[in-house]
């Protein structure tokens, strides 16, 4: 998977999970990735299953009727600073690295899992978070297939 840099968006804020998973998407959207119904799919699909992964990040995609509203494979990489809660008040689930994917077929699994494995080391975590330039989180991921 190749990252694009017009999807990789550095210091960004969100009120809430549900604005962080819609901006993920409307960069998809803008890009020519997925169609519009995919957008609202991801905020779906969080409801059925919370898209946060632990290690402070989050995978929003869509669910998989939404497979169909996939125009071509597409990832966006969006730095969170202050952090975007996908869990409740009670129980924080803060995400710091938002990965927003759209697969098409099966690949947005390899996909999920190259990330989670590459995520799964805290420390390529905080690199993702403390990059400063889109160049530098490509040359971080530029590992991940």
């Amino acid at each position: 998977m190749e990252f694009q840099k017009e999807l990789i968006k550095l210091n960004q804020q969100f009120a809430d999970k549900e604005e962080a998973i819609r901006f993920c998407g409307q960069l998809l959207l803008d890009g020519g990735y997925v169609e519009p119904a995919y957008v609202d799919a991801m905020v779906q699909r969080d409801k059925e299953l919370s898209v946060y992964m632990g290690n402070f990040i989050a995978i929003p995609h869509g669910t998989d009727d939404a497979k169909k509203n996939v125009l071509k494979s597409g990832i966006t990489v969006v730095q969170v600073p202050d952090g975007v809660n996908f869990g409740t008040p009670d129980n924080p689930q803060v995400a710091t690295v938002l990965f927003g994917i759209a697969g098409i077929g099966d690949e947005h699994l390899q996909i999920i899992q190259n990330i989670s494995i590459f995520c799964a080391d805290v420390d390529n975590v905080v690199k993702l978070a403390d990059a400063q330039t889109e160049d530098e989180i490509i040359k971080l991921l530029s590992n991940v297939k």
